[in-house]
């Protein structure tokens, strides 16, 4: 499970999109892995500890310059 990260809601001004958009971002996570005696891997807990988002793009048009954070 992955601790709650506050991100703001975006929109497109190129065309109005406030729904899909193209997110990169880097995150740096502390989780706790449990192998079977098989070797199958559970991840039962992780914990965000940073994010930074890098480039945030319209999945419609493309525009990544147009994307602003939504009030």
């Amino acid at each position: 499970m992955l601790a709650a990260v506050s991100t703001p809601r975006y929109r497109c001004s190129a065309c109005g999109n406030l729904t899909r958009f193209d997110v990169t971002s880097t995150r740096r996570t502390r989780a706790f892995h449990h192998y079977t005696v098989g070797g199958e891997l559970s991840v039962e807990s992780e914990e965000v500890l940073s994010e930074s988002v890098e480039e945030v793009a319209c999945h419609w048009c493309g525009n990544g310059r147009s994307v602003v954070a939504a009030d």
